[in-house]
């Protein structure tokens, strides 16, 4: 629920903002499913998994959560023994590790519903 809020107070930001990633981010978050990672400094294995969705980040937004700071107590008390946590649309997709066939399944999912919508 805080990533939504989170995604959705940082889409209005972008709404309003006056430059050009801001408009860009906004315009983006309409067609692009939202990958939530959850992570910490350091952390190889996130580095690792980012290596991994590499080769799909054109069609998705990362958004990085850092558990660590003060405003994601929440996240941190859930996941801090689990990180890299991902999320897609703000809803759990996978731990510890990039499950590669799974995150094809959800994100083209995503893609054919947002296909369908237009």
């Amino acid at each position: 629920m805080m990533v939504l809020f989170f995604l959705s107070r940082t889409l209005q930001l972008a709404r309003y903002s006056s430059s050009p990633l801001g408009r860009q981010l906004c315009s983006a978050s309409s067609n692009k499913p939202v990958l939530t990672l959850f992570t910490k400094k350091p952390c190889p294995l996130c580095d690792e998994a980012k290596e991994v969705l590499e080769p799909y980040k054109r069609r998705f937004i990362l958004q990085e959560v850092d558990i660590t700071l003060p405003e994601n107590s929440a996240w941190y008390d859930k996941y801090k023994y689990d990180i890299p946590v991902f999320h897609l649309n703000g809803k759990f997709l996978m731990k510890h590790q990039v499950d590669i066939q799974k995150f094809e399944d959800q994100l083209m999912k995503l893609e054919l519903q947002n296909d369908g919508n237009q």
